[in-house]
């Protein structure tokens, strides 16, 4: 998994069901635009609102309309689902697994690590350790990360902590074959100036070219040019992440007409002043192109 990564959105229909048709029409218009993989079943697709089978299923639509690496959320708050989830994951298709750190629960490092050693042990299936902080209030130590790396089926993170420091820090505990993702559009150049080996950007959602345009200037060695267009960028990736989370993305790749759906309850569509801020941003950013 390396490149530009993109959350996927799950498209729900007026019922609130997951929309199949327009999952595949989602995943083939991210790829068309130049994303490397795409990772299904993630925070941005709403994971926690959908059911261990809805997941898996979705992972399987995904991986069956794609030729792009496909890296499936698989986590819940404990082992139980966390095991079934992957191992589903991979019956479905996925390369490899994305698993946020167990939450609702406070748990120490120790606790983490093991629970990732007995995963990597119990499935055949590539796991990618996923810290993000802001959702889990539970945040992988440097240490912890790694630690990790050394244990045979894990085989990368995406830290959306968004701490350069401590990312910094994770890149010098982990060897070339560990794959490390930042999880923030906002610091994506400045994280593959920092050996970063790419990103998993809901940003991507909605200007797919944009992020990945991000990575091919810094690969192609324009790391200046990479962190302009990134900063050109951060606006944006604040609405549709801090700001205004799931509604935002959908609302903003509604306005590229791209079938992202409905959110699904308890979450509401954008709104009035909400919605023409996103749309806004979303023209200024194509203006980019």
């Amino acid at each position: 998994m390396q490149g530009t990564g993109v959350p996927l959105v799950t498209p729900f229909d007026e019922d609130g069901a997951v929309d199949e048709e327009r999952l595949r029409e989602v995943a083939t218009w991210l790829v068309e635009r130049g994303v490397d993989f795409l990772v299904p079943a993630g925070s941005n697709s709403e994971s926690e609102l959908l059911s261990v089978e809805e997941r898996a299923r979705v992972t399987e639509v995904v991986a069956d309309e794609v030729s792009v690496p496909v890296l499936a959320g698989t986590g819940h708050p404990g082992p139980v689902e966390t095991h079934e989830q992957t191992r589903r994951a991979a019956a479905a298709g996925a390369d490899a697994a994305l698993v946020v750190t167990p939450f609702y629960f406070d748990h120490d490092q120790t606790a983490l690590a093991d629970y990732y050693r007995d995963l990597a042990a119990d499935i055949d299936l590539p796991v990618y350790l996923y810290s993000v902080p802001a959702l889990t209030g539970t945040q992988l130590t440097p240490d912890t990360v790694g630690e990790l790396a050394e244990v045979e089926g894990i085989a990368g993170m995406k830290d959306s902590a968004g701490d350069l420091t401590a990312f910094q820090r994770e890149r010098r505990r982990t060897g070339a074959d560990f794959d490390l993702l930042v999880g923030s559009g906002s610091v994506y150049a400045p994280a593959l100036d920092a050996e970063a080996d790419g990103g998993v950007l809901a940003l991507a959602n909605v200007v797919p070219e944009l992020a990945a345009a991000v990575y091919e200037r810094h690969r192609d060695g324009e790391h200046a040019a990479a962190r302009d267009l990134n900063a050109a960028l951060v606006d944006l990736n604040e609405a549709v992440t801090t700001e205004y989370g799931v509604p935002g993305v959908k609302a903003a790749m509604r306005y590229r007409d791209v079938p992202a759906g409905r959110p699904r309850s308890p979450h509401k569509p954008l709104y009035g002043t909400a919605r023409e801020t996103v749309e806004g941003l979303v023209k200024d950013a194509l203006a980019l192109v």
